[in-house]
């Protein structure tokens, strides 16, 4: 049985990218099944707040790195997916492609000891549910990174997050997907064109 320490990576650690890589593919397995049509990477969030952008830069890294066609990236600092567009935009992914595999990113509030941490696991999220938001749960698998201490004035707090924490996190969210798809098309398990 997995525990909440077998999903949690802590970036301040020097084999974080390599335990993201781990995690993501050992997600990305037990989730994934061969009927799905392509894999859409969601990035929640929105530019204009430090500690909401994790999901937008995530995009924009991924962007120019992804060179599959069948793994989509939407929400990007250009075209952020955040509260106000992530009905449509699921309902647009939901009109143009069959049965995709979605993998939901988010930034999100936790406790002291976990802000710096990234959480890789199978299931949905509940974007906006720290800030009492009411939006669709969305994903197969989901990546959350904890940005900043949840408690009180949660709106203040992410505007008061530091830049270089959420970058940090950015790049080794990006750079795992990418090297994790890199492997997964060696193998089988799901087929990147």
């Amino acid at each position: 049985m997995q525990t909440i320490e077998n999903r949690i990576i802590d970036i301040k650690n020097p084999n974080a990218l390599s335990m993201f890589v781990e995690r993501f593919i050992g997600t990305f397995k037990e989730a994934y099944r061969l009927e799905h049509t392509d894999i859409i990477v969601l990035c929640i969030g929105t530019d204009r707040s430090t500690g909401d952008c994790l999901g937008p830069l995530v995009g924009y890294k991924l962007s120019s790195m992804v060179k599959w066609q069948n793994i989509l990236i939407y929400g990007t600092l250009d075209n952020p997916v955040h509260a106000k567009n992530l009905q449509s935009t699921l309902d647009a992914i939901k009109a143009n492609y069959g049965h995709p595999f979605i993998i939901a990113i988010d930034a999100c509030l936790g406790n002291h000891e976990r802000v710096g941490c990234i959480i890789v696991d199978k299931g949905s999220i509940v974007p906006g549910a720290g800030l009492n938001k009411k939006l669709p749960k969305v994903g197969d698998m989901y990546i959350t990174g904890i940005v900043n201490v949840g408690g009180l004035a949660e709106y203040l707090i992410l505007q008061s997050t530091r830049l270089s924490l959420v970058m940090n996190m950015a790049d080794i969210i990006s750079r795992g997907i990418y090297l994790s798809f890199s492997k997964l098309a060696e193998t089988s398990i799901c087929t990147l064109k």
